[in-house]
Protein backbone atom coordinates (compact mmCIF):
# COMPACT_ATOMS: atom_id res chain seq x y z
CA UNK A 1 0.00 0.00 0.00
CA UNK A 2 1.14 3.30 -1.17
CA UNK A 3 1.96 5.33 2.15
CA UNK A 4 1.09 9.18 3.06
CA UNK A 5 3.48 12.05 2.46
CA UNK A 6 3.62 12.48 6.38
CA UNK A 7 4.54 8.69 6.30
CA UNK A 8 7.30 9.71 3.86
CA UNK A 9 9.12 12.33 5.97
CA UNK A 10 9.16 10.36 9.08
CA UNK A 11 11.13 7.38 6.89
CA UNK A 12 13.19 10.10 5.41
CA UNK A 13 14.43 11.18 8.73
CA UNK A 14 15.07 8.08 9.93
CA UNK A 15 16.88 6.40 6.24
CA UNK A 16 19.20 9.88 6.11
CA UNK A 17 19.53 11.21 9.14
CA UNK A 18 22.98 12.87 8.73
CA UNK A 19 22.58 13.76 4.84
CA UNK A 20 21.79 17.53 4.02
CA UNK A 21 18.59 18.07 3.70
CA UNK A 22 18.44 22.35 3.54
CA UNK A 23 21.64 24.52 2.49
CA UNK A 24 21.17 27.75 3.63
CA UNK A 25 23.74 30.92 4.47
CA UNK A 26 22.70 30.64 8.41
CA UNK A 27 23.10 27.15 7.74
CA UNK A 28 22.83 23.36 6.75
CA UNK A 29 20.20 20.77 8.13
CA UNK A 30 20.23 17.81 8.35
CA UNK A 31 16.96 15.41 7.53
CA UNK A 32 17.04 13.71 10.70
CA UNK A 33 16.80 17.42 12.00
CA UNK A 34 14.08 18.75 9.32
CA UNK A 35 12.25 15.56 9.73
CA UNK A 36 12.28 16.44 13.50
CA UNK A 37 11.00 19.41 13.22
CA UNK A 38 8.13 18.83 10.82
CA UNK A 39 6.79 16.39 13.20
CA UNK A 40 6.97 19.76 15.75
CA UNK A 41 5.35 21.78 12.96
CA UNK A 42 2.31 19.22 13.42
CA UNK A 43 2.12 19.65 16.92
CA UNK A 44 1.79 23.88 16.11
CA UNK A 45 -1.00 22.69 14.51
CA UNK A 46 -2.38 20.35 16.71
CA UNK A 47 -2.21 23.25 19.76
CA UNK A 48 -4.18 25.35 17.44
CA UNK A 49 -7.04 23.10 17.47
CA UNK A 50 -7.01 21.81 13.66
CA UNK A 51 -7.68 17.77 12.92
CA UNK A 52 -7.11 16.11 9.97
CA UNK A 53 -9.22 17.25 6.96
CA UNK A 54 -9.10 20.91 8.32
CA UNK A 55 -7.49 23.54 6.01
CA UNK A 56 -4.89 25.84 6.37
CA UNK A 57 -3.35 28.57 4.10
CA UNK A 58 0.23 29.76 3.59
CA UNK A 59 0.89 32.81 2.43
CA UNK A 60 4.75 33.37 1.92
CA UNK A 61 7.75 33.13 -0.51
CA UNK A 62 9.73 30.56 -0.92
CA UNK A 63 11.80 29.19 2.29
CA UNK A 64 12.74 26.73 4.18
CA UNK A 65 9.94 27.80 6.93
CA UNK A 66 7.65 27.39 4.28
CA UNK A 67 8.56 23.58 3.52
CA UNK A 68 8.71 22.82 7.08
CA UNK A 69 5.21 23.78 7.81
CA UNK A 70 3.99 22.05 4.11
CA UNK A 71 5.46 19.24 5.49
CA UNK A 72 3.87 19.42 9.01
CA UNK A 73 0.69 20.04 7.22
CA UNK A 74 1.27 16.75 5.79
CA UNK A 75 2.33 14.78 9.37
CA UNK A 76 -1.03 16.46 10.73
CA UNK A 77 -3.41 15.40 7.90
CA UNK A 78 -4.14 18.54 7.87
CA UNK A 79 -4.47 20.27 3.99
CA UNK A 80 -2.32 23.30 3.23
CA UNK A 81 -3.19 25.67 0.49
CA UNK A 82 -0.56 27.86 -0.66
CA UNK A 83 -1.48 31.34 -1.73
CA UNK A 84 -0.39 33.36 -4.49
CA UNK A 85 1.11 36.10 -2.84
CA UNK A 86 0.49 38.22 -6.08
CA UNK A 87 -3.09 38.38 -6.18
CA UNK A 88 -5.95 40.71 -5.45
CA UNK A 89 -7.05 41.07 -1.87
CA UNK A 90 -10.80 39.90 -3.68
CA UNK A 91 -8.70 37.17 -5.39
CA UNK A 92 -7.72 35.81 -2.07
CA UNK A 93 -10.68 36.31 -0.22
CA UNK A 94 -12.49 34.05 -2.46
CA UNK A 95 -9.50 31.22 -1.99
CA UNK A 96 -10.25 31.61 1.53
CA UNK A 97 -13.54 31.36 1.70
CA UNK A 98 -13.79 28.29 -0.85
CA UNK A 99 -11.44 26.25 1.14
CA UNK A 100 -12.66 27.69 4.17
CA UNK A 101 -9.53 27.85 5.77
CA UNK A 102 -8.97 27.65 9.64
CA UNK A 103 -5.64 29.39 10.30
CA UNK A 104 -3.73 31.37 8.00
CA UNK A 105 0.18 31.55 8.01
CA UNK A 106 1.66 35.06 6.75
CA UNK A 107 5.02 36.28 6.26
CA UNK A 108 5.62 39.62 7.68
CA UNK A 109 5.72 41.68 4.68
CA UNK A 110 2.60 40.27 3.89
CA UNK A 111 0.47 40.72 6.62
CA UNK A 112 -0.21 44.46 5.61
CA UNK A 113 -2.46 42.78 3.05
CA UNK A 114 -5.20 41.98 5.85
CA UNK A 115 -5.76 45.66 6.67
CA UNK A 116 -8.22 45.13 3.20
CA UNK A 117 -11.55 45.43 3.59
CA UNK A 118 -12.14 42.13 1.34
CA UNK A 119 -9.64 40.74 4.44
CA UNK A 120 -10.12 42.11 7.60
CA UNK A 121 -12.92 38.83 8.38
CA UNK A 122 -9.61 37.10 8.31
CA UNK A 123 -7.14 38.83 9.92
CA UNK A 124 -8.03 36.83 13.58
CA UNK A 125 -6.92 34.10 11.88
CA UNK A 126 -3.30 34.98 11.18
CA UNK A 127 -0.07 33.50 12.34
CA UNK A 128 2.99 35.43 11.91
CA UNK A 129 5.27 32.93 9.83
CA UNK A 130 8.42 35.26 10.01
CA UNK A 131 8.49 36.37 13.90
CA UNK A 132 8.79 40.48 14.44
CA UNK A 133 7.96 42.60 17.47
CA UNK A 134 6.21 44.83 15.85
CA UNK A 135 3.01 43.12 15.19
CA UNK A 136 0.52 41.56 17.91
CA UNK A 137 -0.28 38.18 16.10
CA UNK A 138 0.75 35.11 17.46
CA UNK A 139 3.97 33.80 16.21
CA UNK A 140 5.05 30.45 14.73
CA UNK A 141 8.38 30.40 16.53
CA UNK A 142 6.55 31.26 20.20
CA UNK A 143 3.86 28.31 19.01
CA UNK A 144 6.74 25.71 17.68
CA UNK A 145 8.73 26.33 21.15
CA UNK A 146 5.87 25.38 22.85
CA UNK A 147 5.16 22.59 21.11
CA UNK A 148 6.12 18.72 21.04
CA UNK A 149 6.78 15.99 18.91
CA UNK A 150 3.41 14.15 17.38
CA UNK A 151 3.09 11.07 15.68
CA UNK A 152 2.30 10.90 11.83
CA UNK A 153 -1.83 11.25 12.00
CA UNK A 154 -3.78 8.44 10.46
CA UNK A 155 -4.76 9.42 6.92
CA UNK A 156 -5.30 7.30 3.61
CA UNK A 157 -3.54 8.22 0.46
CA UNK A 158 -6.09 8.77 -1.26
CA UNK A 159 -7.30 12.23 1.15
CA UNK A 160 -6.65 15.87 0.47
CA UNK A 161 -3.09 16.94 1.13
CA UNK A 162 -2.81 19.84 -0.95
CA UNK A 163 -5.28 22.44 -2.49
CA UNK A 164 -3.90 24.30 -5.28
CA UNK A 165 -5.38 27.42 -7.03
CA UNK A 166 -5.52 27.60 -10.18
CA UNK A 167 -4.35 31.04 -11.76
CA UNK A 168 -7.99 32.56 -12.87
CA UNK A 169 -7.35 33.00 -16.20
CA UNK A 170 -10.72 31.79 -17.40
CA UNK A 171 -12.72 33.64 -13.99
CA UNK A 172 -12.38 32.51 -10.61
CA UNK A 173 -9.90 30.47 -9.38
CA UNK A 174 -10.51 26.53 -8.97
CA UNK A 175 -9.22 24.89 -6.03
CA UNK A 176 -7.75 21.87 -7.38
CA UNK A 177 -7.45 19.11 -5.03
CA UNK A 178 -3.99 16.64 -4.93
CA UNK A 179 -3.95 13.74 -2.78
CA UNK A 180 -0.70 12.57 -1.13
CA UNK A 181 -0.94 9.26 -3.51
CA UNK A 182 -1.15 12.16 -6.60
CA UNK A 183 1.70 13.93 -5.17
CA UNK A 184 4.01 11.09 -4.66
CA UNK A 185 3.18 9.13 -7.79
CA UNK A 186 4.12 11.93 -10.03
CA UNK A 187 7.11 12.55 -8.02
CA UNK A 188 8.63 9.12 -8.26
CA UNK A 189 8.11 9.03 -12.39
CA UNK A 190 9.45 12.38 -12.62
CA UNK A 191 12.54 11.85 -10.54
CA UNK A 192 12.87 8.58 -12.44
CA UNK A 193 12.77 10.13 -16.05
CA UNK A 194 15.11 12.85 -15.07
CA UNK A 195 17.55 10.88 -13.16
CA UNK A 196 17.38 12.15 -10.20
CA UNK A 197 20.28 11.62 -7.77
CA UNK A 198 21.10 11.42 -4.10
CA UNK A 199 23.73 13.82 -4.30
CA UNK A 200 21.68 16.38 -5.81
CA UNK A 201 21.25 19.82 -4.46
CA UNK A 202 17.59 21.29 -5.45
CA UNK A 203 16.48 24.33 -5.96
CA UNK A 204 12.80 25.80 -5.35
CA UNK A 205 13.09 28.07 -7.84
CA UNK A 206 9.61 28.17 -9.03
CA UNK A 207 7.31 29.85 -6.70
CA UNK A 208 5.99 27.68 -3.89
CA UNK A 209 2.65 28.40 -4.42
CA UNK A 210 2.43 27.08 -7.78
CA UNK A 211 2.50 22.91 -8.45
CA UNK A 212 5.46 23.84 -10.70
CA UNK A 213 7.33 23.13 -7.00
CA UNK A 214 6.14 19.51 -6.66
CA UNK A 215 8.39 18.51 -8.98
CA UNK A 216 10.94 18.86 -6.54
CA UNK A 217 9.41 16.44 -4.41
CA UNK A 218 11.28 12.99 -5.26
CA UNK A 219 14.52 14.92 -4.50
CA UNK A 220 13.10 15.02 -1.13
CA UNK A 221 12.02 11.44 -1.09
CA UNK A 222 15.52 10.56 -2.23
CA UNK A 223 17.68 12.27 0.87
CA UNK A 224 19.15 14.84 -1.41
CA UNK A 225 19.73 18.71 -0.56
CA UNK A 226 17.26 21.65 -1.07
CA UNK A 227 17.99 25.58 -1.64
CA UNK A 228 15.32 28.28 -1.40
CA UNK A 229 14.85 31.16 -4.00
CA UNK A 230 12.61 33.44 -1.97
CA UNK A 231 11.67 34.91 -5.48
CA UNK A 232 13.38 35.02 -8.51
CA UNK A 233 15.60 37.75 -10.48
CA UNK A 234 17.99 36.69 -13.07
CA UNK A 235 21.09 37.97 -10.76
CA UNK A 236 19.56 36.09 -7.56
CA UNK A 237 18.93 33.16 -9.74
CA UNK A 238 22.27 32.70 -10.56
CA UNK A 239 24.22 34.00 -7.28
CA UNK A 240 21.83 30.92 -5.70
CA UNK A 241 22.94 28.84 -8.00
CA UNK A 242 26.87 29.47 -7.19
CA UNK A 243 26.29 30.08 -3.63
CA UNK A 244 24.69 26.64 -2.90
CA UNK A 245 26.33 24.49 -5.54
CA UNK A 246 23.00 24.00 -6.87
CA UNK A 247 22.94 20.62 -9.36
CA UNK A 248 19.36 20.58 -10.86
CA UNK A 249 16.71 22.84 -10.62
CA UNK A 250 13.13 23.90 -12.83
CA UNK A 251 12.26 26.43 -14.42
CA UNK A 252 9.92 28.07 -16.55
CA UNK A 253 10.93 29.71 -20.50
CA UNK A 254 10.17 33.28 -19.09
CA UNK A 255 12.95 32.80 -16.37
CA UNK A 256 15.37 31.62 -18.44
CA UNK A 257 14.70 34.59 -21.02
CA UNK A 258 14.66 37.18 -18.71
CA UNK A 259 18.19 35.38 -17.21
CA UNK A 260 20.07 34.82 -21.01
CA UNK A 261 19.38 38.68 -21.74
CA UNK A 262 20.87 39.95 -18.36
CA UNK A 263 24.13 41.48 -18.13
CA UNK A 264 24.81 39.02 -15.24
CA UNK A 265 24.90 35.90 -17.35
CA UNK A 266 28.38 37.22 -18.54
CA UNK A 267 29.95 36.36 -15.36
CA UNK A 268 28.23 33.96 -13.42
CA UNK A 269 29.77 30.60 -12.19
CA UNK A 270 27.07 28.04 -13.08
CA UNK A 271 29.05 25.13 -13.57
CA UNK A 272 27.83 23.41 -10.44
CA UNK A 273 24.35 23.13 -12.16
CA UNK A 274 24.49 19.46 -13.99
CA UNK A 275 20.46 19.93 -15.02
CA UNK A 276 17.75 21.73 -15.48
CA UNK A 277 14.43 21.02 -16.89
CA UNK A 278 12.02 23.84 -17.78
CA UNK A 279 7.86 24.09 -18.71
CA UNK A 280 4.75 25.45 -18.21
CA UNK A 281 4.81 27.14 -22.04
CA UNK A 282 6.45 26.22 -24.98
CA UNK A 283 9.70 27.63 -25.80
CA UNK A 284 11.33 28.28 -29.36
CA UNK A 285 13.58 26.43 -30.62
CA UNK A 286 16.08 29.39 -31.34
CA UNK A 287 15.98 30.20 -27.16
CA UNK A 288 16.46 26.58 -26.40
CA UNK A 289 19.91 26.73 -28.18
CA UNK A 290 20.49 30.39 -26.47
CA UNK A 291 19.71 28.21 -22.91
CA UNK A 292 22.17 25.85 -24.00
CA UNK A 293 25.02 28.47 -24.62
CA UNK A 294 24.45 29.74 -21.70
CA UNK A 295 24.30 27.35 -19.21
CA UNK A 296 27.31 25.42 -21.66
CA UNK A 297 27.69 22.71 -18.37
CA UNK A 298 24.29 21.89 -18.02
CA UNK A 299 21.65 19.41 -19.40
CA UNK A 300 18.45 20.59 -20.35
CA UNK A 301 15.28 18.71 -20.84
CA UNK A 302 11.81 19.78 -21.65
CA UNK A 303 8.33 18.78 -19.41
CA UNK A 304 4.82 19.26 -19.80
CA UNK A 305 1.85 19.51 -17.60
CA UNK A 306 -1.24 20.72 -15.21
CA UNK A 307 -1.91 21.50 -11.80
CA UNK A 308 -4.56 18.87 -11.96
CA UNK A 309 -1.46 15.92 -12.77
CA UNK A 310 0.35 17.14 -9.49
CA UNK A 311 1.86 18.32 -11.92
CA UNK A 312 4.15 16.71 -14.87
CA UNK A 313 2.52 14.16 -17.59
CA UNK A 314 5.88 14.32 -19.80
CA UNK A 315 9.36 14.42 -19.65
CA UNK A 316 11.73 14.77 -22.37
CA UNK A 317 14.69 12.24 -22.06
CA UNK A 318 17.66 14.70 -21.08
CA UNK A 319 19.94 12.49 -22.94
CA UNK A 320 18.02 12.65 -26.26
CA UNK A 321 16.76 15.98 -25.74
CA UNK A 322 21.00 17.40 -25.87
CA UNK A 323 21.00 15.53 -28.90
CA UNK A 324 18.22 16.98 -30.34
CA UNK A 325 19.37 20.34 -29.54
CA UNK A 326 22.97 19.39 -31.33
CA UNK A 327 21.41 18.22 -34.58
CA UNK A 328 19.33 20.91 -34.23
CA UNK A 329 15.90 18.28 -34.60
CA UNK A 330 12.34 19.33 -35.45
CA UNK A 331 11.75 17.26 -32.18
CA UNK A 332 12.85 20.40 -30.06
CA UNK A 333 9.48 21.37 -30.84
CA UNK A 334 8.33 18.68 -28.33
CA UNK A 335 7.76 18.15 -24.88
CA UNK A 336 9.05 14.65 -25.08
CA UNK A 337 7.17 11.28 -23.79
CA UNK A 338 4.46 9.98 -21.15
CA UNK A 339 6.45 9.42 -18.11
CA UNK A 340 6.20 5.89 -16.96
CA UNK A 341 2.94 6.45 -15.15
CA UNK A 342 0.61 7.88 -17.19
CA UNK A 343 -1.17 7.22 -20.58
CA UNK A 344 -2.44 9.94 -23.07
CA UNK A 345 -4.04 9.95 -25.96
CA UNK A 346 -5.75 12.31 -28.75
CA UNK A 347 -9.64 12.31 -29.24
CA UNK A 348 -11.92 14.55 -31.85
CA UNK A 349 -14.61 16.73 -30.96
CA UNK A 350 -16.99 12.86 -30.69
CA UNK A 351 -14.35 11.72 -28.02
CA UNK A 352 -12.87 9.05 -30.90
CA UNK A 353 -9.16 8.56 -30.46
CA UNK A 354 -7.19 9.43 -33.29
CA UNK A 355 -4.62 7.85 -34.72
CA UNK A 356 -0.47 9.25 -34.80
CA UNK A 357 0.55 12.04 -35.99
CA UNK A 358 -3.60 13.61 -36.24
CA UNK A 359 -4.25 16.57 -34.00
CA UNK A 360 -7.21 16.85 -31.63
CA UNK A 361 -8.00 17.13 -27.81
CA UNK A 362 -5.55 15.32 -25.61
CA UNK A 363 -6.61 13.30 -22.85
CA UNK A 364 -4.43 11.58 -19.75
CA UNK A 365 -5.30 9.15 -16.82
CA UNK A 366 -2.43 8.37 -14.23
CA UNK A 367 -2.18 7.83 -10.74
CA UNK A 368 -1.19 11.55 -10.35
CA UNK A 369 -4.08 13.22 -11.69
CA UNK A 370 -6.40 14.74 -9.50
CA UNK A 371 -9.93 14.03 -7.45
CA UNK A 372 -11.51 17.12 -8.86
CA UNK A 373 -11.72 20.59 -7.99
CA UNK A 374 -13.55 21.63 -4.69
CA UNK A 375 -16.78 22.52 -4.07
CA UNK A 376 -17.34 22.60 -7.85
CA UNK A 377 -18.85 19.17 -9.31
CA UNK A 378 -20.15 20.02 -12.86
CA UNK A 379 -16.77 21.29 -13.35
CA UNK A 380 -15.10 18.04 -11.81
CA UNK A 381 -17.76 16.28 -13.87
CA UNK A 382 -16.76 17.82 -17.54
CA UNK A 383 -13.47 17.67 -16.76
CA UNK A 384 -13.01 14.13 -15.76
CA UNK A 385 -14.82 11.21 -17.83
CA UNK A 386 -14.36 7.35 -17.64
CA UNK A 387 -10.66 8.10 -15.86
CA UNK A 388 -9.61 10.22 -18.17
CA UNK A 389 -9.04 13.88 -17.58
CA UNK A 390 -9.82 16.91 -20.55
CA UNK A 391 -6.15 18.83 -20.67
CA UNK A 392 -7.58 21.51 -22.19
CA UNK A 393 -4.87 21.18 -25.07
CA UNK A 394 -4.90 20.40 -28.64
CA UNK A 395 -1.73 17.75 -29.79
CA UNK A 396 -0.81 15.41 -31.81
CA UNK A 397 1.13 12.54 -30.52
CA UNK A 398 3.87 10.89 -33.57
CA UNK A 399 4.56 7.61 -33.96
CA UNK A 400 7.51 7.32 -31.66
CA UNK A 401 5.42 8.76 -29.02
CA UNK A 402 6.43 12.09 -28.56
CA UNK A 403 4.02 14.89 -27.74
CA UNK A 404 3.71 18.10 -29.72
CA UNK A 405 1.37 20.92 -28.03
CA UNK A 406 -0.28 22.68 -30.66
CA UNK A 407 -2.50 24.83 -28.91
CA UNK A 408 -5.01 26.10 -26.35
CA UNK A 409 -8.90 24.54 -26.85
CA UNK A 410 -9.48 28.27 -26.06
CA UNK A 411 -6.54 29.92 -28.11
CA UNK A 412 -8.20 27.94 -31.49
CA UNK A 413 -8.69 30.55 -33.55
CA UNK A 414 -11.29 30.34 -36.27
CA UNK A 415 -11.03 32.57 -39.27
CA UNK A 416 -13.34 32.52 -42.19
CA UNK A 417 -14.42 28.54 -41.59
CA UNK A 418 -10.48 27.82 -41.49
CA UNK A 419 -8.94 26.58 -38.26
CA UNK A 420 -5.60 28.28 -36.99
CA UNK A 421 -3.40 27.53 -34.20
CA UNK A 422 -1.64 30.30 -32.65
CA UNK A 423 1.21 28.21 -32.12
CA UNK A 424 1.90 28.17 -35.30
CA UNK A 425 2.19 31.47 -35.82
CA UNK A 426 4.00 32.48 -33.50
CA UNK A 427 6.66 30.28 -34.63
CA UNK A 428 7.37 31.75 -37.86
CA UNK A 429 6.84 34.96 -35.44
CA UNK A 430 9.82 34.06 -33.86
CA UNK A 431 11.98 33.57 -36.90
CA UNK A 432 11.72 37.47 -37.45
CA UNK A 433 15.51 38.69 -35.85
CA UNK A 434 13.87 41.70 -34.61
CA UNK A 435 10.67 40.37 -32.61
CA UNK A 436 11.59 39.81 -28.38
CA UNK A 437 8.41 38.19 -27.64
CA UNK A 438 4.67 37.71 -29.02
CA UNK A 439 1.27 36.43 -28.66
CA UNK A 440 -1.22 35.42 -30.98
CA UNK A 441 -5.20 35.62 -30.16
CA UNK A 442 -8.22 35.85 -32.30
CA UNK A 443 -10.19 39.42 -31.82
CA UNK A 444 -13.68 39.51 -33.37
CA UNK A 445 -14.47 40.39 -37.28
CA UNK A 446 -17.87 40.89 -38.59
CA UNK A 447 -16.96 39.19 -41.68
CA UNK A 448 -14.57 36.24 -41.08
CA UNK A 449 -15.60 35.79 -37.21
CA UNK A 450 -12.30 36.27 -35.95
CA UNK A 451 -9.10 37.90 -36.83
CA UNK A 452 -5.71 36.46 -36.67
CA UNK A 453 -4.22 38.90 -34.23
CA UNK A 454 -0.51 39.32 -33.50
CA UNK A 455 0.21 41.10 -30.05
CA UNK A 456 3.84 41.86 -30.49
CA UNK A 457 7.14 43.17 -28.25
CA UNK A 458 10.00 44.32 -30.34
CA UNK A 459 14.32 43.82 -29.67
CA UNK A 460 15.47 46.65 -27.74
CA UNK A 461 16.79 49.67 -30.09
CA UNK A 462 15.09 47.53 -33.05
CA UNK A 463 11.88 49.27 -34.70
CA UNK A 464 8.97 47.44 -36.60
CA UNK A 465 5.95 47.86 -38.58
CA UNK A 466 2.91 45.79 -39.17
CA UNK A 467 3.53 45.16 -42.88
CA UNK A 468 6.87 44.03 -42.66
CA UNK A 469 5.37 41.56 -39.94
CA UNK A 470 2.86 40.48 -42.35
CA UNK A 471 5.37 39.88 -45.39
CA UNK A 472 7.21 37.76 -42.99
CA UNK A 473 4.69 35.43 -42.29
CA UNK A 474 3.37 34.86 -45.71
CA UNK A 475 6.90 33.16 -46.89
CA UNK A 476 6.69 30.97 -43.83
CA UNK A 477 2.61 30.38 -43.19
CA UNK A 478 -0.40 30.09 -45.57
CA UNK A 479 -2.47 33.58 -45.72
CA UNK A 480 -4.94 32.55 -44.03
CA UNK A 481 -3.01 32.02 -40.96
CA UNK A 482 -1.17 35.62 -42.13
CA UNK A 483 -1.68 37.71 -38.98
CA UNK A 484 -4.37 40.34 -40.29
CA UNK A 485 -3.93 42.93 -37.63
CA UNK A 486 -0.75 43.64 -35.37
CA UNK A 487 -0.36 45.29 -31.91
CA UNK A 488 2.95 46.60 -30.63
CA UNK A 489 3.69 46.87 -26.89
CA UNK A 490 5.89 47.00 -24.29
CA UNK A 491 4.92 44.23 -22.45
CA UNK A 492 2.94 41.47 -21.95
CA UNK A 493 0.06 40.52 -19.17
CA UNK A 494 1.40 37.32 -17.62
CA UNK A 495 0.42 35.16 -14.38
CA UNK A 496 3.25 34.11 -11.96
CA UNK A 497 5.19 31.93 -13.22
CA UNK A 498 5.28 34.08 -16.31
CA UNK A 499 2.76 32.32 -19.00
CA UNK A 500 1.49 35.00 -21.34
CA UNK A 501 -2.34 35.65 -20.26
CA UNK A 502 -4.09 35.19 -23.78
CA UNK A 503 -7.32 35.90 -22.45
CA UNK A 504 -6.11 38.93 -20.79
CA UNK A 505 -4.98 40.01 -24.56
CA UNK A 506 -8.47 39.26 -25.97
CA UNK A 507 -10.25 41.36 -23.52
CA UNK A 508 -7.71 44.32 -24.60
CA UNK A 509 -8.03 43.82 -27.94
CA UNK A 510 -11.98 42.76 -28.26
CA UNK A 511 -12.94 46.19 -29.75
Amino acid sequence: MMLTLGEQMARVGRHYGRRTAVVSSQGNVDWSDFSSRVSVAAGVLHGLGLTPGARIAIYSRNSERFDELKWGAFHAGVVAVPINWRLAPPEIAHILQDSNCETIFVENDFIEVFDNDDLKPWRDKLVSLTASPDNNLDSYDQLFDRAGDTDVATVLPDDDALILYTGGTTGRSKGVRLSHANIISCASAFTLATRGQPDDTYLHLAPMFHSADLLGTGWVLMGAAHAYLPQFSPASFLDAINENQVTMTVAVPTMLMMTLTDPAIDTADTRSLRMMGFGASPMDPAWIRRTAEGFPHTQLFNCYGLTETSPDLTVFDPAEFQRAIEEDSPLLASVGKPNCLVDLKVVNPQGDALPSGETGVLLARGPNITKGYLNLPEQTAEALQDGWLRTGDIARIDEDGYVYLVDREKDLIITGGENVYSSEVETALYQHPDIHECAVIGTHDDQLGQLVTAVIIVKPEKTLVAEAIIEHCRELIGGYKVPRRVEFVDEMPKNELGKILKNRLRETYAS
